[in-house]
């Protein structure tokens, strides 16, 4: 029986890719400025309500009473403006994915960003990606709809997403990545790169807006791994795998939670309901279980011995909790970076408890599980674990370690929900 052979996509001229340009720079750099603006704002407000205020009122910044009462009024603030705004701040995030599905109409944006920039200042336990996403994408398609009408709509939500994607990272590698797993099994009417060369065009123009204004870095400065062993190929392994049931508890838990918010209806309940209980588990693990976790992430780092097994076990248990509850309750926000500090803080409790396990080995296989459960994407799991620690060692390791995590995530529930409340796989 003879086998079809699929002809190759033709590859696109130069004259076809060069108009591409220009448009890709300018949704490139104004991703990464929208990005840096809210997260400005947010940082400002961070510090009054976290350091000022608190200081004018002789109370500690971080006492459990403060935790408390700044997380149930961060509830507060958002449910405000899911309430009031116009568009309710968009779609129950429970729904959504990384973003960059469908634009959303411009009416919804600046009550989205108001809800995400008041989330991340007030402690919930989620990142800026989702809502980031959402808002460039639908200012990048009204915009290039504006500007170039004949221009297809699906070309600005795939600029606008991997912008932001480079924006996020400091670099085009991880837009890159996502975007070959997105394009896997469709049809593409010229090669590859081709179909890709506007999306890498705008995320470098992103991380390179973002590098030269902000100079991010995300190298917790984890003791390097000169010469893996095969104790570190054992370690990777089972820190990986183990990291991945974790995350997949939170996942098959998920739907049950989110429903139990969802029975209160309404979101002067819901929000402040949730922020009440995110302060009872700051309280309960501290203050490096608060924020998006990017920031705290590398302050566990930066002595992985200076906490004991059981107070790393208590931060990996706490933050996901806390990550749960905040995706659950209505808070405007993604779940990649707090899923980096529970798969961190897993990583340095492997180390504590087995000293065996190298630190770097420990936290990157943490977080390489952890987010496999939580995002169900090999590329982002594998690009985030490895940009935390700049070792050329550890990434031939998280090859390793992914394969048998792999196994424990493929074909089961994901950590998203369909708009009737049932669980995506």
């Amino acid at each position: 029986m003879a086998t079809e052979v699929q002809t190759p996509a033709p590859a696109a001229s130069a004259r076809t890719l060069l108009p591409m340009i220009l448009p890709a720079l300018g949704v490139g750099i104004g991703a990464s400025l929208l990005f840096l603006g809210i997260s400005e704002v947010a940082e400002k407000l961070l510090d009054v309500l976290w350091t000022d205020l608190p200081d004018a009122l002789g109370i500690g910044g971080y006492s459990s009473l403060w935790m408390i009462v700044m997380l149930t009024a961060t509830g507060v603030a958002v449910g405000l403006v899911v309430w009031k705004a116009p568009g309710h701040a968009g779609p129950d995030p429970a729904t959504m994915g990384l973003g960059g599905e469908e634009p959303l109409p411009l009416y919804v944006l600046p009550g989205l960003a108001v809800a995400a920039a008041l989330m991340l200042a007030g402690g919930p336990s989620l990142g800026p990606e989702n809502p980031i996403i959402a808002v460039n994408v639908a200012l990048a398609f009204w915009v290039g709809r504006k500007l170039l009408p004949r221009a297809p709509g699906e070309l600005w939500i795939s600029l606008a997403t991997a912008a932001t994607l480079g924006a996020l990272f400091g670099t085009p590698v991880a837009a890159a990545l996502v975007i070959s797993e997105s394009l896997a099994g469709k049809p593409m009417k010229n090669s590859l790169w081709d179909t890709m060369f506007p999306s890498l065009v705008a995320a470098a123009a992103g991380a390179l807006t973002t590098t030269l204004v902000a100079h991010p870095s995300f190298d917790l400065g984890l003791p390097a791994l000169s010469r893996p062993g095969w104790g570190d190929v054992l370690a990777v392994m089972v820190v990986a795998t183990a990291a991945a049931v974790l995350g997949m508890l939170a996942a098959y838990a998920f739907p049950y939670v989110h429903g139990a918010f969802a029975r209160l209806r309404h979101p002067m309940l819901m929000l402040p309901v949730g922020g009440l209980v995110l302060g009872l588990l700051g309280a309960l693990g501290g203050h490096l279980t608060l924020f998006k976790g990017l920031n705290e992430v590398g302050e566990i780092a930066a002595d992985p011995d200076g906490h004991s097994a059981g107070q790393f076990a208590l931060m990996t248990v706490v933050k996901l909790a806390a990550l749960l509850i905040a995706a659950s309750c209505g808070f405007r926000g993604g779940r990649i970076f707090p899923a980096v500090f529970v798969g961190a803080a897993f990583g340095l409790c492997a180390h504590a408890l087995v000293p065996g396990v190298h630190p770097a080995v420990g936290v990157s296989a943490g977080v390489l599980g952890v987010l496999l459960a939580i995002t169900r994407s090999g590329w982002v799991a594998l690009f985030t674990a490895a940009v935390l620690v700049a070792s050329p060692a550890i990434l031939a390791l998280l090859c390793i370690g992914i394969l048998p995590a792999w196994l424990v995530v493929t074909g089961r529930v994901q950590m998203q929900l369909r708009e009737d409340g049932s669980p995506v796989r």
